[in-house]
C-alpha cells in the first residue's frame, strides 16, 4: 500500500529571512522552508523529492490521485491554526508553547516516585510552585509508567489523584489526568481535571472514548507500542518516523470515529516508549513531520533515560539541562506542549526562546 508524508527539513527564524518562502508550522513561532515529499510502499520508502515551498503545489498535482489527495490535506494540516484549549476558566494558546508541569502521586515513578504519595499539602505545594513559576497547567498521574512498573489497582489510582484534582480546581488551575482507566479518568473529570492525557492512546480501555466524547474534554494520544501489561513492549519499527506517524494518524482518525472534535485532540510521539535510543533521537529531529497530521503536538522527554544514556548515566535528577535542551528542540519544532519536572528553568529558557522569536519577526533588515 503506497503512503505518502510532507516532512519539514529545514527550518527558518521568520518567513522574511527566506523572503516569504516559508510556512508557519501548527499557527505557532516555528517556520519551515523546504520539505521532503516521501512515499513508501508498505514499509520501503520509493521516493523522496527535496522541495521548497513554491515546488510543493506542482510535485503534489503530480501524484496518483489517492496520493495527491493524502499530500493535499498534509500540506493544509502542516499550516494548520489551533484554537485555544478550554480549561474551566482559564484558555491555553496554542500559538506559543505552553509548559506542562509533572505531579506524580506515585510510590514507584522513575525521577520523583514517592516524593508526593499521600502527602497532599506537599503534592499542592510543589504545584503551586509549578504555577506560579510558569507552567501553563499540571499534569496528575497516580500510575508510573516507566519499564517494569508494577500495575496499580485502579481504585488506589483514584484515591492518588482525586484529592489533588479537587485542590488545584478549587484553585483555578489548568489540569490535565495522566491515566489510561477510564474510571480513573471519569473520577478525575469529575473532580476538574480539565484535559486527558492517555499514554496508551484510548487503546487500554475503549471506554475512555466514549466518556471524553461525552464530556468534550481536549485529550492527548501517545504512541506506545506495546498494549495492557506493557506499552514498551513490541517497538520494532520499519521506519521509527513515519510507523509512529502511521500509528498516531490511526489513532486520530479512531477518536474521530468516536465522536471527539477535531479541535479536542493532541498527539504525543511518545519519547522513551519502547523505542531505542537512536529511535529516540530520529524521532526527535523529525519532529515537525507531526504537524502534518493537523493536530497540536505535546513533548514529554523531561529526565528520560536518553538523557543519561547521552550523558555519562548520569541518575533521573542531573538530568535537568539536557531536559531543558530537549525542551528547546521542541519549541524549535513548533510543538505546542512541553511537559517537564524542571518547570522554572524550562519557563526560564522558553522566555529567551520567545525573545530570540519576537526578534528574529521584527527584524526588518532581513526583507529584499
Amino acid at each position: 500500500m503506497l503512503k505518502v508524508y510532507i516532512r519539514p527539513i529545514a527550518l527558518a527564524e521568520s518567513p522574511q529571512s527566506e523572503e516569504g518562502a516559508a510556512i508557519r508550522l501548527g499557527g505557532g513561532l516555528a517556520y519551515a522552508s523546504r520539505f521532503a515529499l516521501i512515499v513508501r510502499d508498505g514499509a520501503k520508502v520509493t521516493a523522496r523529492q527535496m522541495l521548497g515551498m513554491a515546488d510543493m503545489p506542482t510535485a503534489i498535482a503530480a501524484l496518483p490521485d489517492a496520493l495527491a489527495a493524502e499530500a493535499t490535506t498534509q500540506w493544509e494540516n502542516l499550516r494548520r491554526t489551533h484554537a485555544p484549549l478550554a480549561c474551566g476558566q482559564r484558555m491555553l494558546r496554542l500559538d506559543q508553547p505552553q509548559i506542562m508541569g509533572i505531579l506524580n502521586v506515585t510510590p514507584d515513578s522513575f525521577s520523583d516516585g514517592g516524593q508526593f504519595l499521600d502527602k497532599p499539602d506537599a503534592a499542592l505545594d510543589h504545584a503551586h510552585a509549578m504555577l506560579s513559576a510558569g507552567a501553563g497547567l499540571i499534569d496528575v498521574g497516580g500510575e508510573s509508567t516507566r519499564p517494569g512498573a508494577a500495575a496499580v489497582w485502579e481504585g488506589d489510582e483514584v484515591k492518588r489523584v482525586v484529592p489533588v484534582i479537587e485542590k488545584l480546581a478549587a484553585a483555578g488551575a489548568a489540569i490535565s489526568i495522566d491515566s489510561r482507566r477510564s474510571s480513573v479518568i471519569e473520577a478525575a473529570l469529575a473532580a476538574g481535571a480539565h484535559i486527558v492525557n492517555d499514554v496508551s492512546a484510548m487503546r487500554h480501555d475503549p471506554r475512555t472514548a466514549e466518556i471524553v466524547a461525552k464530556v468534550g474534554a481536549p485529550v492527548v494520544l501517545m504512541h506506545a507500542p506495546g498494549t495492557d501489561g506493557d506499552l514498551h513492549a513490541d517497538g520494532e519499527y520499519a521506519d521509527v518516523v513515519l510507523d509512529v506517524f502511521d500509528s498516531l494518524r490511526e489513532r486520530r482518525d479512531a477518536a474521530l470515529a468516536a465522536g471527539i472534535a477535531r479541535d479536542k485532540i493532541l498527539l504525543d510521539p511518545g519519547i522513551g516508549f519502547g523505542k531505542s535510543l537512536a529511535e529516540n533521537l530520529a524521532l526527535i529531529n523529525a519532529l515537525p513531520l507531526f504537524h502534518a497530521l493537523g493536530q497540536p503536538i505535546l513533548f514529554g522527554a523531561s529526565r528520560k533515560r536518553m538523557i543519561g544514556a547521552l550523558s555519562n548515566e548520569a541518575a533521573a535528577h542531573q538530568r535537568m539541562a539536557g531536559s531543558v535542551m530537549l525542551a528547546i528542540k521542541a519549541m524549535d519544532a513548533g510543538c505546542q506542549m512541553v511537559r517537564v519536572h524542571d518547570v522554572a528553568e524550562t519557563v526560564q529558557a522558553f522566555h529567551v526562546w520567545r525573545g530570540l522569536r519576537d526578534a528574529a519577526l521584527t527584524d526588518f533588515s532581513q526583507l529584499p
